[in-house]
């Protein structure tokens, strides 16, 4: 299972670390339950789904109607669900959807970007047509993990939030 480690306690201090960590699974290339070999960056069997994504994340903001916003900021976190929904929708994410995804200013999102990018969860995706734009994705790894999460909390019970 996956392990994100936030980089501060303070949800607007500047983030100066992720580790992301990996244990021993069929998505390295080794054997699965059935036996059979899935070469490394192969696409996962399993999907997620979006409106159980999009469920999260208005419930996951629903708190702030009630409890200070910056109690539970949790900008990576925020981010990675909405790529993964994104990403089962099949939508781009421009890099201004993704800072108001954070619910953190944009200046702290853009540093959570950049530090999610050197670690190997995010990338840049250049617009074919105008070279000025970009989108924001999860890198396979980061997708995978995303995967193994929600299949780690679905295991024999129906999703509670």
């Amino acid at each position: 299972m996956e392990r994100f480690d936030t980089p501060s306690a303070a949800p607007h201090a500047r983030p100066t670390s992720l580790r992301v960590e990996t244990a021993s699974t069929p998505f390295d290339g080794a054997p699965g339950e059935d036996g059979r070999h899935r070469p490394a960056g192969a696409p996962h069997p399993v999907s997620l789904d979006p409106r159980l994504i999009r469920r999260i994340i208005r419930q996951r903001q629903a708190r702030a109607r009630f409890f200070d916003g910056e109690l539970f900021a949790d900008p990576a976190w925020d981010m990675l669900l909405d790529l993964a929904a994104a990403r089962a929708e099949r939508q781009r994410v421009s890099v201004t959807s993704l800072c108001i995804a954070s619910g953190v200013p944009p200046t702290t999102a853009l540093r959570w970007i950049a530090l999610m990018t050197e670690a190997g969860l995010l990338e840049r995706v250049e617009d074919a047509i105008d070279r000025r734009r970009a989108s924001i994705a999860p890198t396979d790894r980061a997708a995978e993990a995303m995967i193994r999460y929600f299949a780690e909390i679905g295991k024999g019970a129906e999703y509670a939030v």
